[in-house]
């Protein structure tokens, strides 16, 4: 297994967390957050109570609130007599949460273009401005990019008016958080998502929910792919 050392953020700063400004517990949810959408903390390795004590230099309650945390992220699971690890989906898990997307973010698309406020459209297209600003930056900053894609669809979400909706893709995108940021860590794929959102945008704006919904489908396969790759490139640990 990789060891913790892997954490220790480019330039090697020190790992130990301040003792001001944000609360403790979300300095180390920061710092675990950004080691593992950097894949300096591989999927499927595990993380262990002691070494994480011992580095980030915090006490034990603190860490496993940290793990509860991380875990209703969809960032980090447990398995029995392993406990916490970074979570990796299978190519067949991958598939099936996918394909659950798909049917769930088609339709919000849909409801999306019947419901939808002029403001909520304004929003979603901004959504998309962010995200190409972001992006535009170089695209180094996995976390920036995926913060602006989270945004676009909640504001999709919101304007889509179905609160079961939103809970249910909610779920399945927690689940494939590493996933999508993998997908997004690869050379060029952030300009690819802009440019395929900015489509589902356009076809809503024309009030053209079936083609939005192609769109999205056909987003949502490139998507898939561009992460599977990331992860199979990234190297899976079982440990």
């Amino acid at each position: 297994m990789a060891g913790l050392a892997d954490l220790s953020p480019p330039g090697g700063d020190s790992l130990r967390v301040g003792r001001v400004a944000a609360p403790l517990r979300e300095q180390v949810v920061d710092v675990l957050r950004e080691a593992i959408l950097d894949f300096r903390l591989k999927p499927g390795q595990r993380l262990i109570e002691r070494e994480l004590i011992e580095q980030i230099g915090v006490s034990r309650t603190t860490i496993r609130e940290v793990l509860r945390q991380l875990a209703a992220e969809g960032l980090v699971t447990t398995i029995p007599q392993k406990g916490a690890v970074v979570v990796v989906p299978s190519p067949e898990e991958a598939a099936e949460l996918y394909d659950v997307r798909l049917v769930l973010e088609a339709a919000a698309v849909e409801r999306f273009v019947k419901n939808a406020s002029p403001e909520h459209v304004r929003a979603l297209r901004a959504a998309v401005d962010e995200m190409e600003r972001v992006s535009g930056d170089g695209g180094d900053d996995v976390r920036a990019v995926l913060r602006a894609n989270d945004e676009f669809y909640e504001v999709l979400l919101a304007g889509a008016g179905n609160r079961t909706f939103h809970t249910l893709l909610s779920g399945v995108q927690a689940r494939v958080r590493v996933l999508r940021a993998s997908s997004l860590s690869q050379p060029g794929r952030p300009a690819a998502a802009v440019a395929e959102l900015r489509g589902i945008v356009e076809a809503i704006e024309a009030g053209d929910g079936e083609r939005a919904a192609r769109i999205t489908a056909d987003h949502l396969e490139l998507a898939e792919r561009a992460g599977l790759q990331a992860i199979t490139a990234a190297g899976r640990i079982d440990a």
